[in-house]
Order: structure tokens, then C-alpha cells, then sequence
């Protein structure tokens, strides 16, 4: 390279020998790209440890996490020194050895190139081992846990296997950094890459999972087979239309359903030799992307040229614009295969290709031949309510002699199939049929109703919660949170048993039909022929109390801006109360007694309840029970007092029952003493209440309340039933 001068003439510029850390930095940004290519090369090396069971875990779609556990061999420690150097292997020795590979990785630089730009930890045991050893890796060296420790590996608890953890993935590369996608997009291409993995490697359980999620996105079993992982992971529709295709070397192509699997002659020592198991879908499936899978010799590949010459076969059979799936397996003697051709090993060379692949085009040519001599289509027929009368329809396609018979043999065969038929047709009476059904939605339901005081008060934008109308119509999905608290587990048991199977069915399979009196907390619901005056704030006091069990430690919040004073809604609430005149202490004593036993519990009410009390003594967050529903914010001050008398601090069960009972107590709908300021604004506070009731706590009932017996006593009572009411106009 040369450089301007300041007369114009060119000067060479002094070659440098680059640093090592900058060598070894530009290197690793070959090999790992993103996330997704840092799991393909921890895969293979769990895999050619002869690992079972892999479980991935991920944060932020690997960027700030990515956790590989396996239960394979594990590393030995004398090895661990120089694990994350570049071109340490066990996979080779020398380069011949290279024709001969077997195993997935043989170059020794993926932990390299990982510890050059994400921080590396390994923990690992071997089955000999007395216990695990871990080690931390900085640019392909130990690396001290913390600093002024020693970097050599230390003890610690372990199963056989080797954990690998990354975490701040291209944190000294902000540019690679920048240049990925969001973390969904991220999480989802490793996905694709274990799905790719758990397809092939039917006999090793793969678990994927983000950190923190009880359950996982993607999980296999190490019992099962290539075609059940492809249904498991792909959908049924694709799994049904499979059609297996086993083709070699040597044998004549044997396509389709067949068990047996080719078997390898290891006495022939033929360098050209090759064998194939491809799980292609006919013509009855058509997707508008092709999905490809493509194993040479276990190691996932992409190969263009491959794709391309399938693609073609397909033109043919499927209409335009559709694409098929395709898995293919294909094993090759390592002597013909070239797999150091690309720095991810994603491509690999190997001899004959263009023979092979069109072998492989003939072969599907022929299987989809045989499957193509009948189609599937699907349809849904819509019923309007009549019934099918077979001896009919099959009267109209009689041929030949059937028609010969004459009208009274005709009309004796109809009686009798009639007379047979009768029990079946047997008519509905009007006093019997139920003419609401649940999927009626009415449309005003689609146009939330917003509280006017709520609009401009306390903001509730918290996780998960959103105040745009546009987007209250979202799924009030209540997932129960993971617990293993005892407390808890018993409360949970308790709603569970006390469950009365009739009137939770009745809540379950009610037609909403309207709101008889705000004021006294009555409405009308219809189950089967039976008419219902219930209780709804009854009713809702005891939802909110299960859904507050149920979402136990792991609440959305309901951000109050700005963030009142804890002291200052107390001392409202104590103020208003009258009972408090006939107590010992004043009513200033009254409000400091409780906000100290809320100040000092805090940490307790943030950490169980996403109740968070700042230091300052400001009310920052409230629990947000039910999404897109707003409890009255009049009651909050009321609330805050009573949870210093009402709930018994004293027991951990009863204190989370009580506080249970006090929350739902805040979150039913009801009276609250205050007026709107204006005739206007309480009309319209009542309408948003109105529509909060009937569109979103009435649904949610019919999803997650467990109704308790001693909601029967005075809260639920049938006032009609159909039948009886057509006795009573009978006798009219």
C-alpha cells in the first residue's frame, strides 16, 4: 500500500506484524457471526462427546447469555489450560488425519474465537472426576473468576458433562454488536438451529429455553425417531404427507413408507461409496417457502446448487409458487468429502457431486411418482341444521336392477326405514331449546369504554399493561407463576377443593345478560334454560382473590405517575374513618403506626406483590391483577389503611390470605362514597364501569374463577327456568 506525499508522489507504507489479540479478534469474527453460530459449534462438540441430553439456555437472544449443558464425557483438567487456545483439538493429530474425520469440529477454534469476543466460563466433569472443575477464559487464556483470584480451575459441584457459558457476546466489537438484529430475531435463529439438530439427532433430548421461563420453546426426547421429531417440531401437516426415501451407491432406489433401514457393507472399501435417507412431503403439502434440511455426513450444510435441483422436481407436481420440505440425510466416505473449505464449516466439497445429486433427483422423481396417483384435498362443509337422510341419497345413485323395484316395495322399505329412524329425529320441545350461545359477541365490546378520571389520573403503564384503546381487545392470558412456597401451595389446594363443580359450571357456560342495579352490584346471566341474579362484586372479590394466588411473585405492576405519598393516602383514609374516634391513639398515631408496619415490610410487598413503597415513603407501584382493567383509584388510600389492622403479619399463611382478600377487596367494583364533580362525568364513569363488568370480569370468570358453595348462600340465585315458566302459561 502507498501513501500521498506532499509533493505528490506515492511513498510505501511499513508493513507491521499485526498483534496477536488483534490477529486472533479478526479471526473469531470469521468463525462466530452471531449467536446462532456460536451454539452450531457448542452443539457439535457436545455431540461428538456423545452427549444425550443437551439443554440450551438463552437471554436477550444470546447476547447477554447463552448456557450449553451437556452430560457427555466431559474435559479433563489437565486439558483446560489450554481449552480456548487456537488450534488445540482432540479431534486430529496430523493432516492426513483430515481425510478420515468423523467428527464434527477438528480445527480447535470455536472456544478460541468465543473467548475473544464474549466472556467464556466452563464447568466440567468427567466420570472419574471426584468433582467439577471451572474455568474462566479471556483471549484464549485463564482468566481469573474475579479479580485478585488465581486463574487456575477451581472446585465445585457438578454432574458428569461440561457446562459452557458466554455471556456479553460481542462486547468489545460494537460494531458487530450494532450490526445484529433484534433479540427475538436472534432467538429465533437458534432455534432454527437446534430444531435442524433435534431432527436429525432423533436419540438426544434437546430443551431450549429463555432464562427465567418456567417452560421451554423447544424440547425433544431421546427416545423417538426422525419422522415423530419432524411432527413435533414442524406440525402435524407436514408429518403426515412424509414419504420416506432410502436410496445408495449401490441398491435401486426404495421409496416410502418402509421401517428398514439401509445397511452399510463395512467389507467394501469403496471411496466412492455413498448412501441417502431423505423424509420428503408429496404433493398433497405446499408452503411458500421451502424448508430444507441438508446432513452430509451428520454436519448440517447448505448447498444451493442441491436446493436448486430439488426445487425442479417439484415444479412439475406442485403449482406455482408452493414449495416443499425436504430432510436428507447423506453420508459419504470421508476420503471423497472436503469439509475445510469455509471458516463455519457450512459448506463442504466432495467428488461426484453432480452425479450424487442427480441420483438423489431421480429417486424423489420416482417416489412422488408412485404417491402422486391420488390427492388429498380438504373442505368444510357447512351445516344448516337439517339431517342427512342416507336411504335417500343412496335411492338417487341406484342403478341397473335397484331401479326395477316397484313403488310398494319402495314405499314398505321407506316406512320402515322411517319407523327405524324415528327415536333419532326425535324433536326438541321450544320449552327445552337454548336459543343464546357463548360465541355471540355484540359490538360495542369492541369499543372499550374508558373511566374520564382514570383517563387523566395515575398512569398505568406497567408490564404488559397498555391504556390505548386500540389494544384492549389483546388475550387476558393468566399464566399460574412458579411456585414452591408452602404458604402458597396450600392456598392454591384450598380454592381447588372448595371448588362447587354446578356453579363453576354455570359461570363457566353463562350468556351475560345485562346489569340489573349498579348501585346494589346486580346482574342477569343465562345458563341452559335457567335464568341467574347474582352478586357480581361478590362474584369479582372472589376472582381477583384466586387470580392474586395465582399469579403469586410474579405480578405486572401498575405504575402510579406521579407517585403519591404513602403517609398522605393514609392519613386520608384514617380521617374519613369514623370507627377510629373510639381508639386509645390519636389519628396522627393511627396513620405513623401504619405506614411504619408498611415501611418496614416493603422489601416483602415489592419482591411478592409488586407493592413498591419507595425510601422516601412513595407509593410507586400497585399489582395489575387483570389486564386492561383499572380498579377505582378513590379506594387506594382505604386500601392502604387497612392493610396495616386487616392483614395478620404474624404467619406467613394467613398474612398472604388476608392481603389476598384486602387486594381483592380493592379490585372489586362497587360504591366508593365519592362523587364525579359534574351530573356528565358520573354518567360517564358509570358507563366505563358498566362496560368494564360485562366485557372483561365477566369473561375472565368464565376462564379462571373456581366458584366457592358459599358464593350460593346469597350471591347466586336462579330466578327463572323455562320449563317452569311454559307450566305456568299452560295453565293460563
Amino acid at each position: 500500500m502507498a501513501a500521498e506525499g506532499s509533493d505528490g508522489s506515492f511513498e510505501p507504507i511499513p508493513i507491521r506484524r499485526l498483534q496477536e489479540s488483534l490477529i486472533n479478534r479478526i479471526a473469531a469474527g470469521e468463525i462466530i457471526h452471531r449467536p446462532a453460530s456460536a451454539l452450531k459449534e457448542l452443539l457439535e462438540n457436545s455431540l461428538d462427546a456423545g452427549a444425550t441430553s443437551i439443554r440450551v439456555t438463552v437471554k436477550d437472544g444470546g447476547m447477554k447469555l447463552l448456557q450449553i449443558q451437556d452430560n457427555g464425557c466431559g474435559i479433563r483438567k489437565a486439558d483446560l489450560p489450554i481449552l480456548a487456545e487456537r488450534f488445540t483439538t482432540s479431534k486430529l493429530s496430523t493432516f492426513s488425519d483430515l481425510s478420515r474425520i468423523r467428527t464434527y469440529g477438528f480445527r480447535g477454534e470455536a472456544l478460541a474465537s468465543i473467548s475473544h469476543v464474549a466472556h467464556l466460563s466452563v464447568v466440567t466433569k468427567t466420570k472419574t472426576d471426584s468433582c467439577a472443575w471451572k474455568a474462566c477464559y479471556a483471549d484464549g487464556n485463564l482468566a481469573p473468576p474475579k479479580p485478585g483470584q488465581s486463574v487456575d480451575p477451581k472446585p465445585c459441584a457438578g454432574n458428569d458433562g461440561t457446562t459452557i457459558t458466554i455471556e456479553d457476546m460481542f462486547y468489545n466489537t460494537p460494531t458487530r454488536l450494532s450490526a445484529l438484529k433484534s433479540s427475538s430475531e436472534e432467538y429465533s435463529r437458534i432455534l432454527d438451529v437446534l430444531t435442524k439438530y433435534a431432527i436429525h439427532n432423533p436419540k438426544v433430548s434437546f430443551v431450549c429455553k429463555k432464562a427465567g421461563s418456567p417452560t421451554p420453546d423447544l424440547s425433544s426426547s431421546s427416545a423417538s425417531d426422525t419422522p415423530n421429531n419432524i411432527r413435533l417440531l414442524y406440525g402435524h401437516s407436514i408429518s403426515k404427507e412424509l414419504t420416506k426415501v432410502d436410496i445408495s451407491s449401490k441398491d435401486q432406489t426404495r421409496s416410502s413408507h418402509e421401517d428398514e433401514e439401509m445397511a452399510v457393507d463395512d467389507s467394501d472399501d469403496d471411496p466412492e461409496a455413498w448412501q441417502a435417507t431423505a423424509h420428503i412431503t408429496n404433493a398433497n403439502y405446499q408452503a411458500k417457502k421451502m424448508v430444507f434440511l441438508l446432513f452430509i455426513n451428520h454436519r448440517l450444510v447448505e448447498s444451493p446448487s442441491m436446493k436448486r435441483a430439488f426445487e425442479a422436481v417439484y415444479n412439475g407436481i406442485l403449482p406455482k409458487g408452493s414449495s416443499p420440505f425436504v430432510y436428507l440425510s447423506l453420508e459419504i466416505d470421508p476420503r471423497s468429502v472436503d469439509v475445510n473449505v469455509h471458516p463455519t464449516k457450512r459448506e463442504v466439497h466432495f467428488l461426484n457431486e453432480e452425479k450424487i445429486v442427480e441420483r438423489i433427483s431421480d429417486s424423489f422423481q420416482k417416489a412422488l411418482a408412485v404417491q402422486n396417483h391420488s390427492r388429498t384435498f380438504e373442505y368444510q362443509t357447512l351445516l344448516t341444521g337439517g339431517i342427512v337422510d342416507n336411504g335417500q341419497e343412496t335411492s338417487k345413485k341406484r342403478k341397473g336392477k335397484q331401479r326395477e323395484v316397484s313403488e310398494d316395495e319402495e314405499e314398505e322399505g321407506s316406512s320402515a326405514v322411517s319407523k327405524d329412524r324415528d327415536p333419532k329425529l326425535k324433536k326438541t320441545l321450544s320449552q327445552h331449546k337454548v336459543r343464546t350461545s357463548l360465541k355471540d359477541r355484540t359490538l360495542d365490546s369492541m369499543f372499550p369504554v374508558l373511566n374520564p378520571a382514570q383517563v387523566a389520573g395515575p398512569s398505568t403503564h406497567g408490564k404488559g399493561h397498555d391504556d390505548s384503546t386500540a389494544k384492549t381487545l389483546r388475550s387476558r392470558d393468566v399464566n399460574e407463576s412458579e411456585c414452591y412456597l408452602t404458604s402458597v401451595l396450600d392456598l392454591r389446594r384450598a380454592i381447588t377443593k372448595g371448588k362447587h363443580r354446578h356453579l363453576t359450571e354455570i359461570l363457566e357456560k353463562h350468556t351475560f345478560v345485562g346489569i340489573v342495579d349498579l348501585q346494589r352490584s346486580l346482574s342477569l346471566i343465562q345458563y341452559s334454560t335457567e335464568l341467574y341474579l347474582v352478586n357480581h362484586c361478590s362474584l369479582a372479590e372472589e376472582l381477583f382473590y384466586q387470580l392474586g394466588v395465582r399469579q403469586f411473585g410474579n405480578f405486572n405492576k401498575m405504575k402510579l405517575d406521579p407517585p403519591p405519598s404513602l403517609h398522605a393516602l393514609v392519613e386520608i383514609a384514617v380521617n374519613a374513618e369514623d370507627s377510629t374516634n373510639e381508639s386509645d391513639l390519636s389519628k396522627s398515631e393511627i396513620v405513623d403506626r401504619i405506614v411504619k408496619i408498611l415501611m418496614l415490610r416493603r422489601d416483602m410487598l415489592a419482591e411478592y406483590f409488586s407493592l413498591c413503597i419507595s425510601n422516601s415513603g412513595l407509593v410507586e407501584s400497585l399489582p395489575l391483577l387483570l389486564r386492561d382493567y383499572t380498579p377505582n383509584l378513590n379506594n387506594l388510600p382505604d386500601f392502604l389503611m387497612r392493610l396495616g389492622p386487616q392483614v395478620d403479619w404474624t404467619s406467613e399463611l394467613e398474612c398472604f390470605e388476608t392481603f389476598f382478600r384486602e387486594l381483592a377487596y380493592f379490585y372489586a367494583p362497587g360504591e366508593t362514597g365519592i362523587r364525579a364533580s359534574t351530573p356528565e362525568d358520573e354518567v360517564a364513569q358509570q358507563k366505563a364501569e358498566k362496560w368494564q363488568i360485562q366485557h372483561i370480569l365477566f369473561p375472565t370468570m368464565r376462564r379462571y374463577l373456581s366458584a366457592p358453595k358459599s358464593l350460593l348462600d346469597r350471591d347466586v340465585v336462579q330466578v327463572a327456568s323455562l320449563p317452569e315458566l311454559y307450566k305456568v302459561f299452560e295453565r293460563c
